[in-house]
């Protein structure tokens, strides 16, 4: 290329599509320290305050999902769809973007189809087994599909996918067990479970547990790690006993991770890449009310892969009760689930992803 590359980023609404987008743009920054990176998001969303967070602009795009509860909702809708589009037109124009790169979310949509009619070239990056419908039609003109599920190859155009894994956190998986447990002030010799629902909580999940807290710690051996999440934490905090630590959010997962020899938690995209590259054993309990229904399909992949074992939320109670002691009773069947784990990791998913874009911008400027 004759001038540092420009770099235009979309993606948006829930963590799980704008920290991917975050970690490959810090890739791509730390290969090409003068390269021109910016992103397109939603107005209000976590976008918003997350990306300016971590140094990079971004440029509000009109967008609005279809309302299905409220249908009068959806009578601004053509407008919005218009307004998005004209910006994201003009967003492209003026950043003179070399390739735009979308990592689901509404707003990946006008945005990678203002880049692919302006004759930019345009990469889609999948966090899902199931792929979202963003996605799906944006990547009939994108030169690259980047999947981190195999199971996501069905629902893209043959020959586009890559399977490069899902950008993680910094520092996962680097926190060796002993150091972990000595940071969080376990006995080395402990079995330690570590539960948590995400930095909301989960209802279903914080009820089992209390329910099950008696059962659990008739194991003198054992020690919990509950992150009950900030909607529940007030009602939960007087549980916390000497073994069983009540918290409203965890600020280091990596040692979470790296103590534990079992977690319990949801099925996200992002935490089971992080039970992958961190080799957690696992039991994935999907949430029922996530939009066409991806936590099952994660959770299905990861115990495919042998690394995790899916338990849907009706029979939850039974898995703390029953499923959870025989486990960590059982560390032959832990080890060989992090096995699996460690061996279907990616942990530089963020560095491999920059490098196919900046091949895919290269190649482009030599045709």
């Amino acid at each position: 290329m004759t001038r540092p590359p420009r770099i235009l980023l979309a993606g948006g609404g829930t963590g799980g599509h704008v920290y991917p987008a975050i970690a490959i743009a810090q890739a791509l920054r730390t290969m090409v320290p003068d390269s021109a990176i910016a992103f397109a998001g939603t107005r209000d969303r976590l976008e918003m305050r997350a990306v300016p967070k971590a140094g990079f602009a971004i440029h509000p795009i009109t967008v609005s999902g279809f309302h299905r509860r409220q249908m009068s909702r959806n009578l601004k809708l053509p407008f919005k769809l218009a307004a998005g589009m004209w910006q994201s037109w003009r967003l492209v124009k003026d950043f003179d973007a070399d390739v735009v790169v979308g990592t689901g979310g509404y707003v990946s949509g006008p945005v990678l189809w203002a880049a692919s009619m302006r004759g930019r070239p345009t990469v889609a990056q999948e966090q899902n087994a199931y792929a979202g419908i963003t996605n799906r039609l944006v990547s009939r003109r994108a030169a690259q599909v980047h999947i981190a599920f195999p199971e996501a190859k069905k629902w893209f155009p043959p020959g586009k996918c890559r399977l490069s894994g899902n950008p993680v956190r910094p520092g996962m998986g680097e926190v060796s067990r002993p150091d972990a447990r000595q940071a969080l002030g376990i006995p080395p010799e402990a079995r330690v479970l570590f539960v948590f629902g995400g930095s909301l909580g989960s209802q279903a999940i914080n009820e089992a547990m209390q329910a099950a807290i008696p059962e659990l710690l008739k194991d003198p051996e054992l020690q919990v790690i509950w992150q009950t999440g900030r909607l529940y934490y007030e009602r939960l905090r007087h549980l916390a006993q000497d073994r069983l630590r009540v918290l409203k959010y965890v600020n280091r997962m990596d040692q979470a991770y790296a103590a534990c020899d079992l977690v319990l938690c949801r099925a996200g995209a992002i935490t089971c890449s992080e039970l992958l590259v961190t080799a957690s054993s696992a039991i994935l309990v999907p949430s029922p009310n996530v939009a066409e229904d991806h936590q099952t399909r994660n959770a299905e992949s990861m115990e495919r892969l042998k690394a995790a074992l899916h338990v849907p939320q009706e029979k939850l109670s039974d898995a703390l009760a029953v499923l959870t002691p025989q486990l960590l009773q059982s560390p032959e069947r832990l080890m060989a689930m992090r096995d699996a784990a460690r061996r279907a990791a990616r942990p530089d998913a963020a560095s491999a992803i920059a490098r196919d874009i900046l091949d895919l911008i290269a190649w482009r400027r030599a045709a």
